[in-house]
């Protein structure tokens, strides 16, 4: 059953972070935009908790440092404001994914730190 929740917590950052990029990009989420952040920093720890398994780890810390990577790479791209939607889009799924990798961070500290095996 968490793990059902941290599914649908995914689900639920990642269209809000569509939908709120593009808003942003269209200058109609100024107002909502820190609420919204708050929520997917929210749903990210959530995420970290249910969804992130021991072996799982490498493979999610790698992806979130390459979705960090990318930010700001679709700027040159000014035609109907594309980069501008795609860039804040990856920004709100980097706000997502940041807490998790936190999580997930610890918890591979926790298991490289603990005594035993």
């Amino acid at each position: 059953m968490a793990h059902m929740v941290g599914f649908w917590a995914f689900i639920i950052g990642l269209v809000i972070a569509v939908v709120v990029g593009i808003m942003s990009a269209l200058g109609m989420a100024t107002g909502i935009l820190p609420a919204v952040i708050i929520i997917l920093i929210i749903l990210g720890l959530i995420i970290g908790f249910l969804n992130i398994t021991a072996k799982e780890i490498v493979l999610f810390l790698v992806a979130t440092i390459a979705l960090m990577v990318v930010g700001g790479v679709f700027a040159p791209l000014k035609t109907l404001g594309i980069g501008a939607m795609l860039d804040s889009i990856l920004a709100l799924i980097a706000t997502l994914m940041a807490p998790a990798a936190i999580v997930a961070s610890i918890k591979a500290l926790w298991a490289v730190g603990k005594p035993g095996d």
